[in-house]
Order: C-alpha cells, then structure tokens, then sequence
C-alpha cells in the first residue's frame, strides 16, 4: 500500500462502524442472507477449505519471500531482482496448484531522490536528515533553492488544526521569491503548492499538522505526494518538530535541494486462472507482489500473496472445481501507484470488464497490532460507496466474521489499494486490511486486543516489515476470510449486480493513491 491524497484518511481518524458479533455460530453462509435479489440463494459450505488453512501453510510463503528479499538487497520492489525472483516463485506455486498463468508486462518510469537535502542556513546553520527529518514529496521536480522563509498561516495552538495554504488567500502578503512554509491540514499537498507556486514560492516546505495526541501520526515525517507531474517549485515534507521550529525562528532562510532521478522501470504482473467456470462471471482476487525499496514487504503485502498461494494450493488439493471462472492476480508496481493493476484494468475490453463479477483485494493482513477491517461497500459508514455489488462483497465478509464470533470494522474506499481501477471502472470490489501506520484507539484495543495509541503496523514501509512483523494467527484469520468470500463468489448462480460503466459513488478519480496520508 501506498501514499493517500485525502485529508482524514488516516485509519484511526475515521469514524468506524462496528458490527454487533453474533452469538449463533453459523456453518454454511450464504449470499441471500444478504437480503439483495440479485444473488441467488445458494449455501456455500466453505468449511472444508477454511479447515485447510493453516499457519504452517502460509508461513511457508512467507519464509520464501523473505529468503528472496535477504538474496537480493533486502527488498522486492519492482524493477529488481528481489521482484522478479518472487513472481518466479509465485508463477511456479500457482502453477503446480492448477493455475495456468499469463506473465503481463508493463512499463513505467520511477523517481528516486537519494542525495536530497534540506537545511537550515541562518539563522544558525543546521543540517536536516534525509528520510528522518524530512524527504521529498513524491512527484516532486528537482531544484536547488536558497532562499528567505515566509510562513503561511500555521496554527501552532490548541489542536493546530489547519487551513494552511489551502486557500489563494492564505498567500495575499506573501513576498514571492521565498520559499513557503506551509502547514498539514485540510486540503491536498497539490493544492497547497499550487497556491505557493501561483504566489511566487521558490519551493515549498509542508510540515505535519501535530495534534494532542503525541501518538498520533500527525507528528512524525511528513511522506506524502503531490498526486501527480505538474508542479514546478521543489516540494518536501517534514516533522512537526521541524516544522514548528522553522515557524517561530526570525529572519529564518533555508536551502531545498530536491535531487530527482528518473530510472525506466520494467516489471510485470502474474495473473492465473483456474481453468474452467463461467468467464462471464469471473472472480478475481488480487494482492500486490512488490515491496518498497526500504525493506522485504513481508506483511505489506507478502501476506496478501501469501494467502492467495495458501488458497489456491488447498483448492487444488481439495479437487474444486468451481462453476463460475476464478482468476488469482499479483500486480507489480503498486508500491509506485497502484501501476500494475491500473494498466491490467486498462487493458481490458467493454466485455472483458463485464465478465468480472468481483475484485477481491487482500493487502497487508498480518499487522501486529491488527484491526479486523472490511471495505465500506455499501458506504453507510464513510459515504464513498463502491459500485453496485459493493455491498454484497462486504456483507459476506461482515456475515463470516459473525458466523466465527469475530469483531470486525469498516474501513472506508480511499483508494488506498489496487481495487481502486476496478472501482473507477465500475466493477463490484471489496476486501480485507489488518491495518498500516494509523494509530489504534482505545475502543478497538478493547474489542480486538492489542496496544492502544500504538501503529496497527509499527514497521510501515520500513525495514523491518520482516516475517516477525506478522501476526500469524491473525493473518490466518483474515485468510480464512478471504478463502470463504472466494469460494462463495465462485460459486453463486446468478450474477452479483454490479459492473455499471462509471466510477463508483462518492469517489473521486485521482491519479494516485495509497497508504501514506497526503493532507
């Protein structure tokens, strides 16, 4: 998972709603407890292959994507050898389970910025560092400014709650030729720089908002993304402490070296289909394969490729043969954009886009300090519905979690994961998320355990996302999860009422998305 561009999306600011767990414990699900019409009425007894699923099992996946991380710079990003050895990997499992598999190639171009600095010239001199202290904003252009600071409407008291460069006239006494200093809060990072730009800014600093709760992320490094190319000035990110400091200090000027790199990336996404079942209403489970360069991508996402192999392994020893088409997804470049899985949507016909009857996303369902969280479907609990069919795809995940007397959460359609093309092309999707870098509550620490003010996932897109930074029993939760929600799709006997050409209700198409918060 990747950066987000919505102000409040972080997991443990969004209002959650929480399903009352039932006492009964319930068997056989099916899709007509949904109460919509357009499933029929068919039980679905998944037990025998949730009995399947085991922690050994999956932990073995695991165990092998972390030995081809150690082998290959201790990563699997896209574009390099730890990639590619993980996609032979999975090419080869999903091939012995039944699969026949289709390698999609696909190209793009990544922006390093290794050598960025920022600092503090007067007064007095001070050094910030890369990565810690700050770091360039992801599309960000490169360019070396010296220059005065004017800071722009910052609020420093109270909640800091903020509006900082949101507004054109948040720049009316702004002196052009200097850089801006802008504040978290409000509105997208793009909008903030633009308004800097159009008031004459040499480059633009966004500090985080800080808040009072010193757990909150609203503290630490500030990683976000400008969504897209166009801006013109050097744009970063940084800490509250830095940022706050900057605000107060007189007569402050300060450098921004943005050094970007532009490497041509080639990589490609598996896809693997089960032979047999009705292609017309096709079930496709999809996980992102590739890491982040700053670690192996063990929870984010070898977890979700991990129960994709579980599943189809157990499939196969179980002889199914389901009647409607199964298709298995693991897309690279996710990590750089959701940029697998967009271009896979891409190429998809009118028809071959009606054909799939469901996108089922799995990304990072191994955190340590979990939440049990399902895609907001049917939007009662955020407003940002999916399309049509949306609904039904939550609903059996919301009535398994309740047939194993498991609480769960909704987490809301923000884009955040690769079901995001499927959405904005209208197809039914859904999914799973065991949380990243938000901060679990005291009510949740309450109903699923754990530490309160704490990370759901305290390694985020860091080195240690290794294999002792995954929940094993309740990764085996989640897939036993995900394995009833497939099995029920591939198994229904008339179509999931969805695929309508559009986006999805209450979303908005932006071109990047992801884990990171962008306001």
């Amino acid at each position: 998972m990747q950066f987000d561009v919505e102000e409040g999306s972080d997991v443990n600011n969004r209002m959650t709603r929480r399903a009352t767990v039932a006492t009964a414990t319930i068997v056989c699900a099916s899709l007509a407890l949904l109460g919509t019409p357009a499933v029929a009425a068919i039980p679905v007894d998944t037990a025998p292959m949730t009995e399947a699923v085991t922690q050994d099992g999956l932990k073995e996946h695991l165990q092998a994507l972390q030995s081809i991380a150690d082998a290959n710079g201790g990563n699997r990003a896209a574009g390099t050898p730890g990639y590619e050895a993980s996609l032979a990997y999975v090419k080869e499992k999903m091939e012995k389970a039944g699969f026949k598999t289709t390698v999609q190639p696909f190209h793009y171009e990544q922006t390093f910025y290794d050598g960025s600095e920022l600092a503090q010239t007067a007064p007095p001199a001070e050094p910030f560092v890369l990565n810690e202290d700050f770091t360039p904003m992801s599309y960000s252009v490169g360019g070396d400014i010296t220059d005065p600071v004017t800071v722009v409407d910052v609020n420093l008291t109270g909640d800091r709650a903020s509006t900082s460069g949101c507004e054109p006239e948040d720049f009316a006494e702004f002196t052009a030729g200097t850089i801006a200093l802008i504040q978290r809060g409000t509105c997208d990072f793009r909008v903030k720089a633009v308004n800097a730009e159009a008031a004459g800014a040499t480059a633009v600093i966004i500090f985080n908002q800080g808040n009072v709760n010193p757990d909150d992320d609203r503290f630490g490094l500030l990683n976000g993304t400008l969504g897209s190319a166009g801006v013109t000035i050097p744009v970063v990110g940084t800490t509250f402490e830095v940022g706050s400091a900057a605000a107060v200090t007189d007569s402050l000027e300060m450098r921004v070296n943005v050094v970007a790199t532009v490497v041509p990336t080639d990589t490609w996404n598996l896809i693997a289909d089960l032979p047999g079942g009705r292609t017309d209403r096709t079930v496709l489970a999809g996980a992102h394969l590739d890491s982040v360069h700053e670690g192996p991508g063990i929870n984010d996402n070898g977890t979700g490729t991990a129960a994709l192999l579980e599943i189809a392994e157990e499939m196969h020893e179980l002889g199914l043969a389901p009647r409607n088409h199964v298709r298995f997804a693991f897309w690279g470049g996710e990590e750089d954009g959701l940029l697998g899985s967009q271009f896979y949507v891409d190429q998809l016909t009118k028809t071959e886009t009606k054909q799939i009857a469901v996108n089922l996303n799995f990304d990072m369902l191994g955190s340590i300090n979990p939440v049990t969280f399902i895609y907001d479907g049917d939007g009662d609990a955020f407003g940002a519905t999916g399309p049509n069919g949306s609904d039904i795809i939550e609903g059996v995940f919301e009535d398994y979690f309740t047939s194993q007397e498991q609480p769960f959460e909704a987490t809301e359609f923000d884009g955040r994961s690769d079901y995001f093309a499927f959405i904005n092309a209208g197809i039914p999707a859904g999914g799973l998320f065991s949380g990243a870098e938000g901060i679990k509550s005291e009510s949740q620490a309450e109903l699923f355990g754990g530490s309160a003010g704490k990370p759901y996932d305290p390694c985020y897109h860091a080195a240690c996302d290794t294999i002792t930074n995954v929940d094993l029993a309740g990764f085996e939760q989640m897939t036993d999860a995900a394995a009833h929600a497939i099995l029920t799709f591939a198994e229904t006997t008339s179509a999931v009422n969805g695929t309508a050409k559009g986006k999805a209700n209450g979303q908005v198409n932006w071109q990047y998305k992801g884990h990171q918060a962008l306001k």
